[in-house]
C-alpha cells in the first residue's frame, strides 16, 4: 500500500436543539454556506486532500482497474446501434460510432432517402467535462427539434432548437411555420418537452433556486423567453409538476405530483390556453395516471388498493369513474398505455413482469405474453404510433443479453430483432440463475435473484455481490450485466435483495420499507445476507455490498448495525446525513422528501425514528469494513457535504484500521462521469476495490 497518511477533517463546534434534543454536528462546515456555489477554500482543501488519497491508495491497483475497464469495454459493441422504429414517415434510431461515449441521432424517410442527422451529441460535447442529454422532442409535422443538455452534473438543463426541414441552424437563418426562433436557448428548465399540435409552441418546466420545478412555461417560438407565458404555478413546495402527452397525442397532460398523491389536467394540444379538464382533484395518498381512447378516460390508479386497478369515465365527466380492471392481490398493475386497436397492462406477478393485450368490447380473456424464463426483466419498448399494431418489447434476464422483440399483436408471434452482442464472447450455458426466497426476521419472505458460475460450490468458501435499493417504489429487474461478468468469472456470484421500500411485490411492499416503517428495509438486506451465509452461498466476511443514492443510505445503515458481515462496500452517492437533511427545508429536495421519510421539524417521532437509523448520526466507536464511498460536487440530490461529512466521521470515530476512500467527482452531479467509457472506468474502479478488499486473485 501506499504510504499516504488518510486525511482528517477539522472539527469546529456545532449544535442545534429541536423537540428538546441537542445534536452536535462538528463537521457541519463542509457544507458550503455559498452552496449550490462550492468556494469555500477549506471544503476544497479538504475534497481535494481526499481525493489525493484515493488516487494514491488506488495507485498500486490500477493495473488492475486498467484490466477490468478493458474486459467492460470489450463487452461492449462499440458501434452500438438501436432497432429503427417508425413515426409517422420517417424511422428514427440512435447510434454510437467506434470509440463514441455518446450518440447520434438518426431518422430516414420510410418512403425512402438519405439518412438525416437529427442531433449530434459527440459534437455537443466536445471539450465538455460533463455532458447529458434530457429531453429531446420532434414537433407532429417531423420539422422541429426541441432538446436540453445539462453540461456540468446539476441538472438544470437548457433547451434549444433545431429545425429539420434543411435549413441552417443559425438563428436567424432558420424560418419555419412559427416564424424565426428567437431565443435560441432556454435555461434552468428540466424535465419533458411537449410541442403544441401546429408545432409553433412548446410547454417545458422550470426549475427554481431549489431545484424544485414548480412552474409549468409556454414558450412560442420566434419570441424571447423572457416573454413566456406560465401555464400552471405549483403552490405546494411537497409537489413538482410535468408535462407529457397521451397515447393518441391529442392531449398535454401536466401532473402535479408528490411521492404518494396526484392531480393530473388535460390540456387541448392544439389549444393549451383552453380550459383544462381536471380529471380528480387531489387527496393525500391517491395517485393515478391517465390516458386516453377516443371519448373515454383510462385511470391507472390506487385508490381502492396497493395493487392498482383501472377505472374509465367520459372525458366529459371526469369524476365518474367506472371499474374495468379490479385489483388483484397476486398482480401488481403498474401501467396501461391505450393503443387505437387494444389497450395494454403492464405489470408483475410475485415480482415478475407480465404485459397484457386487451380488448375495447370486453370479448375474451386478456392476452399475456409468454416468456421462456423462469426470472427476468420484461417491458414494452418504443411504440409511438397510436396504430400500432406490432408492438416493440425489450427483455433480458440475468443470464440472457438484452433482446429487442416485436410482437404481432394479431397473430402472437415473437420475433427477435436484436440481442445485445458481447463482442469479446459470451456463453450463457456458463452461468445459472435462481430466484431464491429469504425469511426475514419478522416472518416475511423476501425474494432474491442470484447468479452465479455453474460450477459454483455451495460449501461458504466463495465470495458474494450483494446490490440493493429498497426506497421510493423502485424495483430492481433482475437484468444482464455486463460489468457483473468480470467478478463471476472471478468466482463470484451476484445477487439482488428485493427488500421492502421497493415495489418489487407491489405498493404495500414499498409502505412497508417507507416512513415509521424504514428499517424494514435494512432489516430485510441484512436478514438476506444472513440466510444466504446459513444456505452456503458465501460466509460472513466474504460479502461485497453496493447501494447508490437511498441505496447508500442502506449501506450506511447495515454498516453501523453488522459491520462484521462484510467484506467490502460501495456506497456511490450515498444519502446518509438524514436528519440534517429533512430538517433543512431550504435544501432543493427536502420538503418533498418528507412524504418518504417523515418531517422531522413538525414530528418529534419522525425526529426520532430518523435520528434512531440516520447512518451519520449513528457512526460509533467500533470496526467498519473497508468503505468506497463517491460523492459528486454538483449533485443536487445527494449534496456532496452528505458522503464527506460521513467519511469524515467514520475516520474519527472508527477503530479498525481497514482503508475507507472518499472519491468526489468535482466536475460531475449524481450520475457520476458522464459518458459511457468514463462511467465505465469508475465501475472498474469500484469493481477493483472489492477483489483488493476480498483478497480474490484478479
Amino acid at each position: 500500500m501506499t504510504e499516504r497518511t488518510p486525511p482528517v477533517a477539522a472539527t469546529r463546534p456545532h449544535s442545534f436543539t429541536m423537540h428538546g434534543i441537542t445534536i452536535d454536528d462538528p463537521w457541519a462546515w463542509l457544507k458550503d454556506p455559498n452552496y449550490p456555489d462550492v468556494t469555500d477554500k477549506d471544503v476544497l482543501a479538504y475534497l481535494e486532500e481526499e481525493n489525493a488519497y484515493f488516487e494514491a491508495q488506488v495507485a498500486p491497483h490500477r493495473p488492475l482497474v486498467d484490466r477490468l475497464y478493458e474486459e467492460m469495454k470489450a463487452r461492449i459493441k462499440e458501434d452500438e446501434s438501436s432497432v429503427p422504429q417508425k413515426d409517422g414517415d420517417h424511422l428514427y434510431w440512435a447510434a454510437f460510432e467506434t470509440g463514441g461515449q455518446y450518440r447520434k441521432w438518426w431518422r430516414k424517410p420510410v418512403a425512402g432517402g438519405p439518412d438525416e442527422l437529427l442531433l449530434d451529441e459527440p459534437a455537443l460535447a466536445e471539450g465538455k467535462e460533463y455532458f447529458r442529454l434530457g429531453a429531446l422532442s420532434i414537433s407532429e409535422d417531423g420539422t422541429l427539434l426541441a432538446y436540453s443538455t445539462d453540461e456540468d452534473g446539476s441538472e438544470r438543463y437548457t433547451i434549444r432548437f433545431k429545425s429539420l426541414n434543411g435549413a441552417a441552424d443559425a438563428p436567424e437563418a432558420i424560418e419555419s411555420a412559427a416564424g424565426k426562433w428567437g431565443d435560441t436557448s432556454i435555461e434552468g428548465t428540466i424535465g419533458n418537452i411537449v410541442f403544441t399540435s401546429d408545432g409553433s409552441c412548446i410547454l417545458y418546466g422550470l426549475t427554481d433556486d431549489q431545484w424544485r420545478t414548480r412552474t409549468i412555461k409556454f414558450h412560442r417560438l420566434g419570441t424571447s423567453s423572457a416573454d413566456d407565458v406560465t401555464l400552471y404555478y405549483e403552490d405546494d413546495p411537497v409537489f413538482s409538476v410535468g408535462v407529457s402527452q397521451t397515447s393518441d397525442r391529442k392531449w398535454i397532460a401536466l401532473v402535479a405530483s408528490s411521492h404518494d398523491t396526484s392531480e393530473i389536467r388535460l390540456y387541448p394540444a392544439d389549444n393549451p390556453f383552453a380550459e383544462p379538464i381536471l380529471i380528480a382533484p387531489r387527496q393525500p395518498g391517491r395517485e393515478y395516471d391517465v390516458d386516453t381512447h377516443g371519448d373515454t378516460l383510462f385511470i391507472h390508479t390506487n385508490d381502492t388498493d396497493p395493487m392498482w386497478r383501472l377505472v374509465t369515465a367520459p372525458i366529459t365527466a371526469p369524476g365518474e369513474w367506472t371499474e374495468r380492471i379490479a385489483p388483484s392481490p397476486h398482480f401488481y398493475m403498474t401501467g396501461v398505455e391505450c393503443f387505437r386497436d387494444f389497450f395494454i397492462v403492464e405489470g408483475r406477478e410475485d415480482g415478475l413482469d407480465q404485459i397484457e393485450i386487451h380488448a375495447y368490447d370486453l370479448v375474451g380473456e386478456p392476452r399475456r405474453i409468454a416468456f421462456p424464463e423462469a426470472s427476468y426483466a420484461a417491458g414494452l419498448g418504443d411504440n409511438p404510433e397510436y396504430n400500432q399494431t406490432v408492438l416493440r418489447l425489450g427483455y433480458e434476464s440475468m443470464v440472457t443479453p438484452g433482446t429487442v422483440y416485436d410482437y404481432d399483436t394479431a397473430t402472437g408471434k415473437l420475433t427477435t430483432l436484436k440481442v445485445q452482442e458481447i463482442p469479446s464472447g459470451y456463453d450463457a450455458a456458463k452461468y445459472d440463475t435462481q430466484r431464491l426466497k429469504i425469511t426475514a426476521r419478522d416472518g416475511t419472505a423476501v425474494p432474491v435473484s442470484i447468479v452465479y458460475p455453474r460450477d459454483f460450490p455451495r460449501d461458504g468458501s466463495r465470495p458474494l455481490f450483494l446490490y440493493a435499493y429498497g426506497a421510493y417504489g423502485h424495483a430492481i429487474a433482475p437484468g444482464f450485466s455486463t460489468g457483473i461478468l468480470s467478478l463471476l468469472d472471478r468466482g463470484f456470484a451476484y445477487a439482488i435483495a428485493h427488500i421492502r421500500g421497493g415495489d418489487d411485490l407491489g405498493q404495500q411492499w414499498y409502505h412497508d420499507g417507507k416512513l415509521e416503517k424504514r428499517t424494514n428495509t435494512f432489516n430485510d438486506f441484512v436478514d438476506v445476507a444472513k440466510g444466504l451465509v446459513e444456505e452456503a452461498w458465501t460466509s460472513a466476511g466474504r460479502i461485497a455490498i453496493a447501494g447508490r443514492s437511498a441505496g447508500g443510505e442502506l449501506m450506511g445503515a447495515v454498516v453501523n448495525s453488522d459491520p462484521q458481515l462484510w467484506g467490502a462496500v460501495i456506497a456511490d452517492v450515498p444519502f446518509v446525513d438524514v436528519l440534517n437533511t429533512m430538517l433543512d427545508e431550504t435544501l432543493p429536495l427536502t420538503p418533498g422528501e418528507w412524504p418518504e421519510w417523515g418531517n422531522p421539524i413538525e414530528d418529534r417521532a419522525a425526529f426520532e425514528l430518523i435520528r434512531s437509523y440516520s447512518p451519520y448520526d449513528n457512526v460509533r466507536a467500533q470496526d467498519y469494513p473497508p468503505l468506497f464511498i463517491s460523492g459528486g460536487l454538483n449533485d443536487p440530490r445527494v449534496t456532496y457535504w452528505e458522503p464527506a461529512k460521513w467519511a469524515a466521521k467514520l475516520r474519527a470515530t472508527k477503530t479498525d484500521t481497514n482503508i475507507l476512500l472518499l472519491k468526489t467527482n468535482m466536475g460531475a452531479g449524481h450520475g457520476g462521469k458522464s459518458g459511457r467509457f468514463e462511467s465505465l472506468r469508475e465501475a472498474a474502479e469500484e469493481h477493483a476495490f472489492v477483489l483488493w478488499q476480498l483478497g480474490v486473485e484478479a
